[in-house]
């Protein structure tokens, strides 16, 4: 029963996909491995087998580990729904609204909980592994921190530092990482890996070196550019590319990228289908007028969400792709969105008040303070699916009576307009399943190749878990959890 920690220099090095690869390569060694991360933020969210909700990268690394998702894999989870202020989610429920300064202090109180979390996991297992957040180079954040340092020095974790060579200047990184950390913090990394490094790393081969000599820490290996990596669900909207046009015949699925997107994870499986182009619109960029199918994802804040839209010009790109005959399909707060109105009574996203919505789909929302989450399965455009629900908020009226999805046990979800072209649903992960996407496509008038995207994102991690094997030092890594 031990852990081992992997920190970086900085945010998105690749640390959520380097614990994905290392948890397949020890479970494919047969040992029982657990993914952690003590403090995620991020809108992009997954159900857990235990009812909570974790960052989606948890639950992806889960998978890697060929285990059910649990809350305790990721204790503390903030979701920013606005510039200064994120919903705290601890032990996989909402506890409340913090603001920037807020959380600074309330962090301090959360560590004894992320322990709890982090020993039952390891006592689940033969070895628990820990992803970091940010960089424990911000040492402006660290007095309170549990997320990296702070916990690593708790739990009495080794830590492997990971740098972005992709990104440049990764000697520099590295090395001033280990400046800029008090010796106690230091004392707790116990040696470095490279991450991203397209072409021969024997050329690097100088680099490596200066940075064990400077930093007297051991390198544990350069692991290459990681294709497979694009077919893994991501956790940050950073990664959303922005609009590209579509190639020769193929169908255009456009999804504007609202300020608070989240679970956008949804389009994934559209992204592997070659008949189709799956386009991010990014802010000031007009949705494309040859759209086939506009997609509004979900939204942490779909109040605020609603705004920018119409800031962004958005809705008329939208009422005119509906005045055309074009298909819309609104997920979770897009849904929301979709309607006549959303009302907000009780300050649940901000002040209380209400909005119209885009008026798309004959049926009201109103927020509560009760958050919807489960796993759900059923049945869609005659083509059975499983997902799950995570959302705040009730919604009805007369377009309901004419539901999209029929979930098992009988209730319904969702709404579609009279002329089937506008849809509405609260259940996200349908385009994962095998059918559903064909049903969709052939709407469109496109093919499906009909790939099951589970079965893609398993592949795509036994393949990273390959060179994860081939590349770093995996038994040094381990062998690190001894040593403490």
């Amino acid at each position: 029963m031990a852990g081992l920690m992997l920190q970086g220099t900085g945010s998105d090095v690749g640390k959520s996909t380097l614990v994905a690869g290392l948890c397949r390569a020890l479970a494919n060694r047969g040992l029982s491995v657990r993914p952690f991360k003590p403090q995620n933020m991020s809108n992009n969210a997954a159900v857990a087998a235990d009812g909570g909700e974790i960052g989606r990268a948890q639950a992806l690394q889960a998978i890697a580990a060929r285990v059910e998702p649990l809350t305790d894999m990721n204790p503390v989870l903030l979701k920013p729904q606005a510039d200064r202020a994120s919903q705290l989610i601890v032990h996989g429920r909402v506890r409340g609204i913090l603001g920037s300064s807020d959380f600074r202090e309330a962090r301090r109180s959360l560590l004894p909980e992320v322990m709890e979390s982090y020993r039952r996991l390891e006592a689940q297992c033969d070895l628990v592994v820990v992803e970091g957040a940010g960089s424990p180079a911000e040492i402006n954040l660290r007095a309170g921190d549990i997320a990296n340092m702070g916990f690593a020095r708790a739990a009495e974790v080794p830590v492997a530092l990971v740098g972005d060579i992709d990104r440049g200047g990764v000697i520099a990184a590295i090395v001033g990482t280990r400046a800029v950390l008090e010796p106690d913090d230091a004392a707790m990394i116990r040696g470095f890996l490279i991450n991203k490094f397209r072409g021969d790393p024997a050329l690097f081969g100088d680099g490596y070196a200066a940075i064990e000599k400077l930093t007297r820490w051991r390198g544990f290996g350069i692991l290459p550019w990681l294709p497979a990596a694009r077919r893994l669900p991501s956790e940050d909207a950073v990664v959303l590319d922005e609009l590209r046009k579509a190639a020769g015949t193929r169908k255009v699925v456009a999804c504007p990228i609202l300020p608070r997107i989240a679970n956008f994870d949804d389009l994934d499986p559209l992204k592997l289908e070659p008949d189709i182009e799956v386009a991010f619109v990014a802010p000031g960029v007009a949705i494309p007028a040859e759209a086939s199918l506009i997609v509004l994802p979900g939204s942490k804040a779909t109040i605020a969400d609603m705004a920018a839209l119409r800031e962004f010009g958005w809705d008329i790109d939208i009422l005119a792709h509906r005045r055309q005959g074009g298909a819309i399909l609104g997920i979770c707060g897009g849904y929301q969105m979709l309607g006549r109105r959303i009302a907000d009574p009780l300050g649940i996203e901000g002040a209380p008040g209400a909005v119209a919505g885009l008026g798309l789909l004959d049926v009201e929302t109103e927020l509560t303070s009760r958050k919807a989450l489960r796993p759900v399965c059923g049945t869609a455009l005659g083509a059975a699916f499983s997902g799950y629900e995570m959302h705040m908020g009730v919604t009805s009226g007369p377009d309901a009576a004419r539901p999209f999805v029929r979930l098992e046990g009988g209730a319904d979800d969702g709404a579609v307009s009279a002329d089937g072209h506008v849809i509405g649903t609260y259940c996200h992960g349908l385009l994962g399943s095998t059918d559903l996407p064909t049903a969709l496509l052939a709407r469109l008038g496109a093919t499906c190749q009909r790939e099951d995207h589970r079965a893609g994102v398993d592949a795509a991690l036994d393949q990273i878990a390959a060179e994860v094997e081939r590349n770093l030092d995996v038994d040094g890594l381990i062998a690190l959890t001894s040593e403490t």
